[in-house]
């Protein structure tokens, strides 16, 4: 195994710049952000400018930059996100984010292609291919257990290809790349970054005779990924690069965040140093915080490990997609103004500016924020607070009601500061040279900076005093990257060396250290594809396979695939189609699976996977069950006014040339 094999990336996401900065800064290995366009996150792009000021700080601590160009690309967006591609490249970009195989067929810059989310890799046979294609890393299903990762591991190339799993943040709940909903509903894709997230919404759940089996649940709707527990089983899965979710999100919870798995990381690191197979971080330096990294103080649906133990039964956030926040009292009284609280931890304080928030009693989540606070007796955890919003607006607060606190101002203020110290370690030695003295600094990666100044020496009256004096002198690099391992002026030991004559030596040295270290840098080398053409799984191509362009359809015929349909996005799938795959199973969810009454007296047989139905005002979905792969289907058809309004669109783009280019429509079946 190479070196590579051990060294673990922590894979933090960016909205702008100064967030993927201070990513770098609490430490993140690696950075993901979208670029000027074609990201599957359309609000969050960048300039290239500004990417270009990420990179030059990222790979001064030898953090990689990976720029997302991951939606579905119409021909006409070929040639543009071909350029794009390239000034990324002329920025110093280290990789780019793909999901579109069309960009596999085109000129790109010698640039390394991860594979999306997007790309939808459960199989060992999927992550070959992406694999054999050139793909240097591919991230995995979110679904996919811990012993299907070691299944793709086993079936891949560690020395040509990296496992990505995402390990914290929101979940979609369709299999990446399996959603189309949105554009069904909106004309707003997911695939091309406008996700109008329908599983978020609340929903009837009525059976086949029209009986309702849930009522306004956001049955859709995950509880937020948190892989905290299980990072040692992923590593020794095969899992290399561990993946925050999050390019919408704030500074404060990149920060949290990035913070909490850089702890984790380096304790597991440390703790397999002496091993057989001891592990690393794939960048420089180390990192120091000025705060305890909590992921309960972030915006979170509460915390679940999803699949990867397996089918768990508490996965949904259905009464509320919103944040619960944490316990921390009850209501004792409600007053004209205000309400009165205990606090079930009397050491806990509350503040002006607070978010509080209750259920009421259809389970919703209502917000209480605080205008102002007043401890009426602190150590009992007695408080009355005046919320923003008047009392009578409030639904159901009475007393006895348990409140959450979901926003911490005190906690948010910590992180609007610098919050941060990441340095790399060095060693310095002092030497005295015919004219003057030389400075040399070795950083723990092995670059050398080395400065000399021409200067006269003294002897010091008193050698030990002088001797500390200089040591302590040198070892002064607060305002730069490093910090010293140890400084040693054995070699110039005795000379009274002024803090004047050692500060200018000093900087320059660190000048010199940090121009090697940029000269030292080693871009990211790009895979090289298997030839001939390795085939694709599968001879024939549904929408499933997000097809939308004509170098897509090419790259798939060189790899053997027979016939191909056109994406969901060209608008021919106009009947019932699966508009949701998922692993979550609403049935089993609501205890209503037939595996779930296997075995019971008088439930045995009496369950079956029926259709259900789900209803949002006039949106009507089919749930539909394939009990084989343990997999739903949420059913459904493209609104006539959206398919007429999408393919005009699509015509004006393509200047009155409609997309036409599969075979023989592949068979559509439920559960194709």
């Amino acid at each position: 195994m190479s070196l590579s094999d051990f060294q673990l990336e922590l894979l933090a996401p960016a909205r702008t710049a100064d967030i993927g900065i201070e990513a770098v800064n609490h430490g993140a290995d690696a950075v993901y952000i979208g670029g000027p366009g074609f990201g599957a996150r359309s609000s969050a792009d960048n300039s290239v400018a500004d990417i270009a000021r990420l990179v030059q700080h990222a790979h001064r601590f030898n953090s990689r930059i990976f720029v997302t160009m991951n939606t579905i690309l119409r021909d006409d967006e070929l040639e543009p996100a071909r350029k794009q591609a390239w000034q990324l490249y002329e920025a110093g970009v280290d990789a780019l984010i793909v999901q579109d195989m069309g960009l596999l067929n085109i000129d790109m810059p010698p640039l390394q292609l991860h594979a999306s989310t997007q790309t939808d890799i459960r199989t060992p046979e999927k992550a070959r291919f992406l694999q054999d294609v050139g793909l240097s890393q591919i991230v995995l299903a979110r679904e996919l257990t811990l012993e299907q990762i070691a299944a793709i591991r086993a079936a891949t190339d560690p020395e040509r290809c990296t496992l990505e799993f995402f390990v914290h943040g929101a979940l979609c709940v369709a299999y990446s790349g399996q959603c189309y909903i949105s554009a069904a509903h909106t004309g707003r894709s997911a695939n091309r970054g406008e996700c109008g997230q329908a599983c978020r919404l609340p929903y009837q759940v009525v059976d086949a005779k029209g009986r309702f089996v849930a009522h306004d649940k956001h049955v859709l709707s995950m509880k937020d990924n948190n892989q905290s527990a299980n990072l040692a089983a992923l590593v020794d899965a095969g899992i290399r690069s561990f993946k925050i979710e999050g390019r919408y999100k704030d500074m404060g919870y990149v920060k949290n965040i990035t913070a909490h798995y850089r702890k984790l990381l380096d304790q597991l690191i440390e703790d397999r140093q002496y091993t057989d197979a001891p592990l690393a971080r794939s960048s420089s330096g180390r990192t120091t915080f000025t705060f305890e990294p909590d992921p309960d103080q972030n915006f979170n649906r509460e915390f679940t490990d999803y699949f990867v133990n397996g089918r768990q039964e508490t996965i949904g956030a259905f009464d509320s997609p919103k944040n619960p926040g944490q316990p921390i009292g009850y209501v004792t009284k409600v007053n004209t103004d205000s309400v009165e609280l205990e606090l079930n931890d009397h050491s806990k304080a509350l503040s002006n500016g607070d978010g509080l928030c209750y259920y009421d009693l259809q389970k919703e989540l209502v917000g209480l924020a605080i205008n102002r606070a007043e401890a009426m007796n602190a150590s009992k955890g007695l408080w009355r607070v005046f919320p923003k919003d008047p009392i009578a607006g409030l639904k159901d607060l009475r007393k006895g009601v348990e409140v959450n606190r979901n926003r911490d101002v005190n906690w948010t203020r910590v992180l609007e500061k610098k919050s941060s110290d990441r340095r790399i370690g060095v060693w310095m030695q002092l030497e005295r040279t015919a004219d003057g003295l030389a400075l040399t600094l070795t950083d723990e990666d092995g670059f050398v900076g080395t400065a000399q100044a021409a200067m006269a020496l003294e002897p010091a009256k008193d050698a030990a005093a002088a001797d500390k004096s200089v040591k302590d002198n040198l070892a002064k690099l607060g305002a730069t990257i490093f910090e010293a391992i140890d400084a040693d002026s054995t070699r110039a030991s005795g000379l009274f060396v002024p803090a004047s004559s050692l500060n200018p030596l000093r900087r320059d040295a660190v000048a010199a250290l940090e121009a090697a270290r940029a000269a030292g840098f080693v871009r990211l080398q790009p895979g090289v594809a298997v030839e001939p053409p390795v085939p694709y799984p599968d001879d024939a191509l549904s929408y499933l396979a997000n097809v939308f362009n004509q170098a897509a359809r090419d790259f798939y015929t060189a790899h053997g695939v027979k016939v191909i349909a056109p994406a969901y996005e060209a608008i021919e799938e106009l009947g019932e189609v699966s508009l949701m795959i998922t692993k979550h199973c609403v049935r089993f969810s609501l205890s209503l699976c037939p595996k779930q009454a296997k075995g019971v007296t008088g439930v045995q047989g009496q369950v079956k996977a029926e259709p259900l139905q789900l209803i949002n005002g006039k949106e009507k979905l089919t749930l539909r069950f394939d009990c084989k792969p343990c997999e739903m289907h949420v059913v459904g058809r493209m609104k006539t006014s959206v398919a007429n309004q999408s393919r005009k669109e699509l015509l004006d783009a393509a200047q009155g040339v409609p997309m036409k280019f599969y075979a023989k429509r592949p068979k559509q079946e439920f559960g194709h």
